[in-house]
């Protein structure tokens, strides 16, 4: 349900509206139609811009300030939006800050703007929130839309961080003290200490699937970022079976290789 909130001194051309128990300030061209849901660090909601009648998303940023990690990935997306013009890219439309400069307005493209899961594509080590991290997310990311292609369905589909980091553990097994020291925050240490699991083969989940793929799987599911292969890791193995392939197409032509 969506109530119209008067606006309050220092409201210039702006209005207020209170969607989900949520506080909405937003331009007043912008008019909010129903909410769609909610989505990493906070809730988005259809919208018409009432001077060129666009349909757009509005994504209301919750407590954007409140820590250094969300402030950073914050800026970060809008950096990146701003800057990539292209079809398969939502497009970013405005960014409206509030009164109280806390939980910015972001207008986006409403065509593209569907309720996309990224949890369940995110790293370990973005699930504990450590503040470092580096490359090796993006591996693990690959690895899930690996599984997913092998699977045909997304290998850890989680409800939330903590549900996520479950379903990672039952698959991926316990993880010992050894695997867990690039986690920084204790609480999210000990959370992951408590959960216990066998673990589950990656041939016993795809059993269709190419040896080769399922080698590269276990390559980058890994939960340990230090023990991920990495991405010129992985470019020097194809370098070199190519190599491989070129002398054994000279000396035995009949042969044929597959690289993954």
């Amino acid at each position: 349900m969506t109530t119209l909130v008067e606006p309050s001194e220092g409201y210039k051309g702006k209005h207020g509206f209170e969607m989900w128990h949520r506080f909405f300030e937003l331009d007043k061209k912008y008019v909010p139609i129903k909410l769609i849901g909610r989505v990493s660090y906070g809730v988005v909601c259809s919208s018409i811009n009432k001077k060129t009648n666009e349909k757009v998303a509005i994504k209301k940023i919750m407590d954007v300030f409140e820590n250094r990690v969300t402030a950073i990935r914050t800026l970060r997306e809008m950096t990146l939006l701003r800057c990539i013009k292209h079809e398969n890219v939502v497009e970013l439309k405005e960014v409206m800050m509030p009164n109280n400069w806390r939980e910015p307005a972001v207008a986006m493209e409403r065509s593209m703007m569907k309720y996309v899961v990224t949890r369940w594509y995110r790293a370990p080590e973005i699930l504990v929130s450590c503040d470092n991290y580096g490359p090796a997310v993006d591996m693990w990311s690959v690895g899930c839309i690996l599984a997913e292609i092998l699977g045909r369905k997304p290998i850890f589909q989680g409800t939330s961080s903590l549900h996520q980091l479950k379903l990672i553990v039952t698959v991926l097994g316990s993880q010992s003290e050894a695997h867990l020291k690039f986690i920084d925050k204790q609480k999210a240490k000990m959370f992951v200490q408590s959960l216990i699991s066998q673990g589950i083969d990656f041939c016993r989940l795809y059993p269709k699937a190419d040896p080769l793929a399922i080698d590269l799987l276990g390559k980058l599911v890994v939960f340990d970022p230090f023990k991920r292969i990495t991405a010129t890791q992985r470019l020097c193995v194809i370098l070199t079976s190519r190599v491989c392939m070129i002398r054994v197409a000279v000396l035995r032509p009949n042969v044929v290789w597959r690289v993954m």
